[in-house]
């Protein structure tokens, strides 16, 4: 299986990068992600806790406790990658990364582990948004809400602007 983000006239394709089930960003309980507030994107309800790289890239920002990442693709893309609805709360118990701010990474490494089983006793939701972090230069996401597994090709697609 190959897994890919290429440019393709404007549009990124970029694979899932955590398997569950894709939901708008309006089903996230919490209403800075639902009301888009922190930009364009979808979630997913994940099924397992392992987040991988969607495309090759870089790593732009890791949050230190390791719950969120910022990945960089060679378009300019920037996605946000959140584990969890105020998870930043458990600074770090139940996340490990696997990468670190300014690493290099393929399409299909992971980027970073976490115990969903851990964030949900601790009273947490796992819904993960996947957000454009450079919201000014995406001028649309789409994807189909359907569940998908990481590394599934064109789970979401990233028109940028031109």
């Amino acid at each position: 299986m190959k897994w890919f983000g290429k440019k393709t006239n404007n549009a990124v394709s970029v694979a899932a990068p955590i398997s569950g089930k894709v939901v708008p960003l309006s089903e996230v309980p919490d209403e800075a992600f639902a009301q888009g507030l922190m930009g364009d994107g979808v979630a997913i309800e994940p099924t397992d806790g392992l987040v991988i790289a969607p495309f090759d890239g870089t790593v732009s920002h890791l949050i230190d406790t390791h719950h969120a990442l910022i990945i960089e693709h060679s378009s300019g893309l920037q996605l946000l990658i959140h584990v969890g609805i105020n998870t930043v709360a458990l600074n770090g118990d139940g996340f490990k990364a696997h990468v670190k701010t300014g690493d290099a990474f393929k399409a299909g490494q992971t980027l970073l582990e976490c115990d969903l089983d851990k964030i949900r006793s601790a009273g947490y939701p796992v819904v993960t948004p996947i957000i454009v972090a450079n919201e000014d230069g995406a001028e649309k996401v789409e994807s189909t809400y359907k569940t998908v597994k990481a590394g599934d090709p064109d789970t979401i697609t990233v028109v940028m602007k031109t």
